[in-house]
């Protein structure tokens, strides 16, 4: 039985890992991926919210998760930010960062756009939720594939 190929190789793996760990030395937000082939539901938010719930996103203290979503086969994504980014962020908080990763990702630079993006959103979430000394990792840098 043949296994699955992983989008990403180890190597490109450990890079965006290493984006999220350098992102998260800016801010107490917490950063996740998920990639998967396909997007199941019509619409990628709702999938996006899915997958933000499944990983407990959701349950960090200040409510500073942020959730990038890659359905590599279907070209779509989505960045979703929990309920204590949204509260204080303006609505088009996460434009700039959804124009850096389509510009890259239009080009087949999926690992590039997502470290940019990923480092981005650690600058601008360093604003409203900068890092604290002693701050704990909530979830663990790893990234998550569904099928």
């Amino acid at each position: 039985m043949a296994t699955e190929p992983q989008f990403f190789t180890e190597e490109e793996q450990q890079y965006i890992i290493e984006a999220i760990q350098e992102a998260e030395k800016q801010t107490s937000g917490e950063v996740k991926v998920h990639i998967e082939p396909k997007c199941p539901s019509p619409d990628v938010m709702e999938r996006a919210k899915e997958i933000f719930l499944f990983l407990n996103l959701h349950q960090t203290a200040e409510r500073n998760g942020v959730l990038f979503y890659l359905a590599h086969e279907d070209h779509k994504f989505a960045v979703l930010g929990d309920k204590g980014i949204n509260e204080k962020v303006p609505a088009d908080f996460w434009n700039s960062t959804k124009d850096l990763l389509l510009s890259h990702f239009k080009v087949g630079e999926f690992k590039e756009g997502l470290r940019r993006g990923i480092i981005e959103a650690g600058v601008q979430l360093k604003t409203h939720f900068p890092y604290q000394s002693g701050d704990i990792n909530e979830l663990p840098d790893d990234i998550s594939f569904g099928h």
